[in-house]
Formats: structure tokens, sequence, C-alpha cells
């Protein structure tokens, strides 16, 4: 039975969750060229949903990723935490590699929501919470990256009883062959994978 994308993410039980938009992660900051190349490339899409969700009706919800300057509570165990834990890539609240980056032009009604542990926006934060307190059915996820992020976020979610939308060309990773892989053999498995453009013209309605 085909999917009615419409029905789907109505504005009033919808959130566009961004991952990692962050200027140390994927931003002018990033210590990881690929990913910034990548990341660079969906910028655009990911603020025309920012705006056109806002406008709709949908909640608005930035994931990021966060350190205390001591390093305390947060993961060593697996290389890309020991890589982001060195002293020039840190992530640090309140430094500029923490910041999102410019082009999401927060607003007041967005959420921005820090973690200090794992790869999921789900693990140790409030965003189940958040989500059912906002009355939320269906996650748009955008952002980075699909090699680790946002299966995460997939994953979790659907675990956790919601329906995941994924707009193909507003989540990146690299290589790019590899993101093709994921999304075919694994992100379609559990996500509703779909465009920017289909997903602006339903809230624009």
């Amino acid at each position: 039975m085909p999917i009615d994308l419409a029905e789907l993410v109505a504005p009033g039980r919808t959130a566009l969750v961004t991952q990692e938009l962050q200027r140390g992660v994927m931003g002018d900051l990033s210590p990881l060229p690929d990913l910034a190349r990548a990341g660079a490339r969906i910028l655009p899409q990911v603020a025309a949903l920012t705006k056109a969700a806002r406008a709709a009706g949908a909640s608005v919800i930035h994931c990021t990723a966060e350190r205390r300057a001591d390093g305390r509570g947060a993961n060593r165990n697996a290389r890309i935490f020991r890589y982001m834990a060195r002293p020039e890539h840190t992530l640090t609240a309140g430094s500029p590699q923490a910041e999102l980056v410019p082009e999401l032009a927060l607003a007041e009604s967005d959420l921005v929501l820090a973690r200090l542990h794992g790869l999921s926006p789900f693990q140790g934060t409030e965003l189940d919470f958040l989500l059912r307190n906002l009355r939320v059915e269906t996650l748009v996820g955008v952002g980075v990256s699909v090699n680790v992020a946002i299966p995460n976020l997939a994953f979790d979610a659907v675990n956790a009883g919601y329906q995941v939308v994924i707009p193909r060309d507003a989540a990146a990773g690299f290589p790019d062959e590899y993101v093709e892989m994921v999304f075919e053999h694994t992100l379609g498995a559990v996500a509703t994978v779909t465009t920017t453009s289909e997903l602006l013209a339903v809230w624009g309605r």
C-alpha cells in the first residue's frame, strides 16, 4: 500500500530533527574534510526544510554533540570519540566549534538539545520525552552523518515507536558510494526515504 507522505508528515505531529549540523562537525571548523564537503551540499536543502517546517507548524529540534572542557563523562571507547577529543577539535559548550552552522538561522521556536554521551540523539537525552510532550509521531531526520549518527537516529526512533522520514538530499556522509548503499540497504528498510522538494511541496500546501 503506497505511503501518503502528506499524512505521514502532517505538521501537527511531525518534528524536523537536525543532527550535528555544527561548525566543528561538518562546518567551517570541521576536522573531517570529507564530511565537511558532503555537508556543504545539503545545507541549502536543510535551511529550506527548517523554514518550511516552522511555517507549516512542525516542530524543529537541533540535536548537537558537546564535551565538557575536562572531558568528564564523555565516551572513549571508539576511534571517533578519541579523534574528536583532541584539543584542536573540541566541541566544548559555548565554543565556536559547538555552534550550529549559520545557514540554519536559528529561530526562537526551535529547540536545541545537546548530548555529552553516545552516538545517538536519543541516548541519554530528553529527546524522546520532548517529542512525546509535543505529540510528535513522525521524525524527519536531516544532517550528518549517514555513516554513524543518522542510522542511530533512525534505529532509536523506530525502536521508540516513531515513524521516520529521511529526505535523501538533506542527509550527508562519505564516501558517496557508501552513502548510497546505506540508503539502499539499511535506511530504506526502516525509514521512508523522500526528497526535500517532496517535503516542501507537502508543507507548502
